[in-house]
């Protein structure tokens, strides 16, 4: 059903993208600090992703709410209220200028550098908003529709210096992984807010500037794929685990997890958790040992395949972007 749905607005983006908005604004940044986007435009409806502050997406089509494609090519609708649009040349602006990435877990952007000044809004990691320099113990910040505020320097870092001071090795990936134990799981979630499992995985990597596909099923057929030993001998940590079931001959993926090593995996199924594969562990996962299809090594692949890079490499954030 959901494989049909995404052909469905496959569809619906090829029939609407071009087209063009009425005002010439065809383009939207996020506003709010998480953007839901549903099926059809209502509130009722069910989420299919979500999309961050700072994010461009491209406008599709307008029914009271905004049809939008995510920088993970993902398509939902979204209310006015969580977008701020813009024309091209806006666009082109705004991913040129200056930017401050939120890297605390949670953050608050207040009206004044004092934290006991009124709110503007709400941040999470991987946020983004314009930077204006430093004042203080803060960040003086722009978001996307012109509002001005502060973040506190310890929540966030001007994108380039930390895109330079990132570490993107396995153990710094894993110990994002690990930040996030205990938070609550949310069908089609992805920020700390609330995930679902692939939305788990594309948060942590989202924070150390990876982009990867939305659904766990698109995730399983990236990087190298690798038929799991018994004893697990040929995973390696950061490796992506997948789960399902095989019918008709053909394997239907429906959840995914992150290798730690040792038999171990983290994974976002009712909250986010570690579980083992060994039957002799405490924190033994028979349910999800008994559905394990296989694996993938996705890392080694950013920025090698199509669908796997990093912000700076995704047509979203480039200036050239149309």
């Amino acid at each position: 059903m959901k494989r049909f749905y995404l052909l469905l607005l496959a569809l619906t983006a090829l029939t609407t993208a071009y087209a063009g908005q009425p005002d010439g604004k065809d383009y939207a940044i996020v506003n709010i600090s998480v953007c839901n986007m549903r099926r059809t435009p209502d509130f009722d409806a069910e989420m299919v992703t979500q999309a961050q502050m700072g994010m461009v997406c491209r406008v599709l089509d307008f029914q009271t709410w905004y049809q939008i494609q995510s920088p993970d090519d993902y398509t939902g609708w979204t209310h006015p209220k969580a977008l701020h649009r813009v024309t091209e040349a806006e666009m082109q602006a705004w991913n040129r200028a200056e930017k401050v990435v939120v890297t605390a877990l949670t953050g608050v952007i207040y009206v004044k550098p004092n934290v006991k000044s009124q709110t503007i809004s709400d941040v999470v990691a991987g946020d983004r908003m314009r930077y204006l320099g430093k004042k203080g113990k803060f960040y003086a910040v722009a978001l996307p529709d012109g509002r001005q505020g502060y973040l506190l320097r310890t929540d966030g870092k001007p994108l380039d210096e930390w895109r330079r001071g990132l570490k993107n090795d396995v153990e710094s990936i894993l110990g994002t992984a690990k930040q996030l134990l205990g938070f609550p799981y949310l069908w089609a979630g992805t920020s700390v807010k609330g995930m679902d499992c692939s939305g788990y995985v594309r948060t942590v990597l989202l924070q150390h500037d990876m982009i990867i596909p939305r659904d766990a099923s698109q995730q399983a057929v990236t990087g190298q794929r690798i038929e799991i030993a018994k004893d697990f001998s040929n995973l390696q940590p950061g490796d992506l685990v997948f789960f399902g079931r095989v019918a008709d001959g053909k394997e239907r993926v429906g959840h995914v997890a992150f290798y730690l090593g040792n038999k171990e995996f983290i994974h976002c199924l009712g909250l986010v958790e570690r579980s083992s594969f060994d039957p002799a562990a405490p924190n033994y996962d028979a349910y999800n040992t008994g559905r394990m299809l296989f694996a993938a090594r996705v890392l080694p692949y950013i920025n090698k395949e199509k669908g796997l890079n990093t912000t700076d490499q995704n047509p979203y954030y480039s200036a050239d972007f149309r």
